[in-house]
């Protein structure tokens, strides 16, 4: 069985908290709006960290009511490696390791030039049942 799977992420519009840092206000009130989107079949919120901070990210649909606070970016999309542990108990370098080992025998390469991506996966049910959350980790890769 395979734990790493490939993924295209279209390019599309994206919701931006800009940078900042969990339990500050613009991080805390983009959580909120976050909450009050009409949750679907898969997640549409990515976290990535952006050297001084981290940047969330949400899938804009037109007609979305955006506060001000935020600002609506362009994704180039493209593909990425996806791989799923427990968040924050993940031993990045294991993970590190199944991946390039993925990516190198099936033609593919990291790409450098995009940002790592993540999501949490779990529905708040399966949290209150299981007791953690899932993370999709999204490592942006290219051919060989």
């Amino acid at each position: 069985m395979q734990s790493v799977r490939i993924y295209e992420m279209p390019a599309c519009k994206m919701v931006s908290s800009r940078t900042g840092m969990f339990g500050e206000g613009n991080f805390n009130l983009f959580d909120e709006w976050l909450s009050s989107q009409k949750r679907g079949l898969f997640p549409k919120d990515f976290l990535f960290w952006a050297g001084e901070g981290f940047v969330w990210l949400y899938m804009y649909e037109d007609g979305m009511n955006v506060p001000n606070e935020f600002e609506i970016i362009d994704f180039k999309g493209s593909l990425y490696a996806v791989a799923t542990d427990i968040d924050q108990k993940t031993d990045k370098g294991l993970m590190d390791t199944e991946i390039d080992q993925f990516l190198s025998e099936n033609g593919f390469k990291r790409d450098t030039s995009r940002s790592e991506l993540g999501n949490i996966i779990t529905p708040p049910l399966a949290k209150k049942i299981m007791g953690y959350e899932q993370m999709d980790y999204y490592i942006p890769i290219k051919a060989k």
